[in-house]
């Protein structure tokens, strides 16, 4: 374990490296030099800058250093700024001694060399689920655990169904939604709306339903891939959802939601509160496969990560540090303030037993996917790119989703 952080970063990190120099870090509460003052100091970088001094947050991380014995210097960063910030501080060799990073950018960390293997920094996991802990994994390898996670599934009107006479729980594959929509569509209300904008947001949502046809990342013009992006088509041409949905980023498309017109919403576990807020009945349902059974829906949420250090006796405390973020206690707290789902099940019966609306998340989150899974790692930010064109190409009506999805396939390869 005793080797140069800077050494082993590769030719691809290197250009993420390169792009990171003129960004600027959104911060609270430190600086973004890693290494602190003294030995008695421990550097924790996170993406959670709203997170102020003297949040429940920060609170946390000090009593984790506390009980550590050593001091936190933390830093707060855009998650959008944070891989590209981690990668020059491992070229400098001033990596953080811990880091909680957006699952998948832990294979893209772990492959540049920038990060510890579980093995080697001695982290238990055997309690995290293991389709959660496999966003972090690569070549055989596990790289941090989870502290949370998010996902998505389908928000439901109570009072638009009821007028239509949709009953709930007949909805269990894409016919019976289908068949919802158009009872919807004919009593005069709006079916469901999502995102599909030519963004990484519009594979996120679209994953849902490729995935539950059976699909996969490694080949996007599979059968089972046309039928889905196919099943998206359909409810556009049919006026099942709208046309705005190619241009809708999660917000706005909860945004449409919250009008009370629409039956559905795909959206995720952070709309919570806002839900809350919509002055109409709702439920939430795990997005239904193609024949039955819940889909795996994308995962959303951060790792707990140990980055290579030069001195590798700061390992143990860092180790300390992450047990601590991650104890059954800690996780109930901070995945209560994030809106996430715990990633065991002894804190997901917890969330349950306290708030029984989380059942339908936390099924979905047990039949969720890390979107490098399969061991894509750095291989899913090409493939997802080409999903979210392709979709965009067919609902556009530029192609059919078999043309869209084979040219996709192809620039892939």
């Amino acid at each position: 374990m005793n080797r140069s952080t800077g050494r082993r970063l590769t030719a691809a990190a290197l250009t993420v490296v390169a792009m990171a120099t003129g960004t600027t870090a959104c911060s609270s509460g430190g600086s973004s030099s890693a290494k602190g003052d003294d030995s008695g100091t421990y550097t924790i970088w996170d993406p959670y800058p709203q997170f102020a001094k003297g949040s429940a947050w920060t609170k946390l991380l000090d009593a984790c250093g506390a009980k550590a014995g050593v001091k936190i210097k933390r830093t707060g960063f855009d998650t959008s700024d944070l891989a590209n910030k981690t990668l020059l501080a491992a070229q400098q060799g001033n990596s953080p001694d811990v880091l909680v990073v957006d699952n998948p950018v832990v294979s893209t960390l772990a492959e540049a060399g920038v990060l510890t293997t579980t093995d080697e920094n001695k982290l238990d996991t055997s309690k995290v689920d293991a389709n959660l802990l496999a966003a972090g994994q690569s070549q055989g390898k596990t790289y941090g655990t989870p502290i949370g996670a998010n996902t998505l599934a389908l928000y439901y009107n109570k009072k638009v169904l009821t007028e239509a006479g949709v009953d709930i729980a007949s909805v269990k594959d894409w016919a019976s939604l289908t068949a919802a929509l158009e009872k919807v569509e004919k009593a005069g209300k709006k079916g469901i709306t999502f995102s599909a904008i030519g963004t990484e947001e519009g594979s996120f949502q679209f994953l849902p339903w490729f995935w539950g046809a059976g699909a996969q990342l490694t080949q996007l013009d599979s059968t089972q891939g046309e039928s889905a992006l196919s099943l998206w088509n359909d409810w556009l041409k049919k006026g099942y959802a709208p046309n705005s949905v190619l241009n809708n980023t999660q917000t706005t498309s909860w945004q449409e939601f919250a009008t009370g017109d629409y039956a559905f919403a795909e959206n995720g576990t952070w709309q919570l509160a806002n839900a809350e807020k919509a002055g109409f009945d709702y439920g939430v349902l795990p997005i239904p496969a193609a024949t039955g059974g819940n889909a795996a829906a994308p995962t959303g949420g951060e790792f707990v990560t140990i980055p290579v250090q030069d001195d590798t006796g700061r390992y143990a405390t860092a180790q300390k540090l992450t047990t601590c973020l991650t104890s059954t206690q800690n996780l109930y707290d901070t995945d209560t303030t994030l809106s996430y789902v715990a990633p065991t099940e002894e804190v997901q019966d917890k969330q349950i037993a306290a708030d029984a609306k989380l059942k339908p998340w936390v099924d979905a989150v047990r039949a969720a996917k890390g979107r490098t899974s399969d061991d894509l790692g750095t291989k899913y930010p090409k493939i997802s790119e080409q999903l979210w064109k392709a979709v965009q190409s067919a609902l556009s009506g530029a192609e059919s989703p078999k043309d869209a999805l084979s040219a996709a396939q192809s620039a892939v390869k």
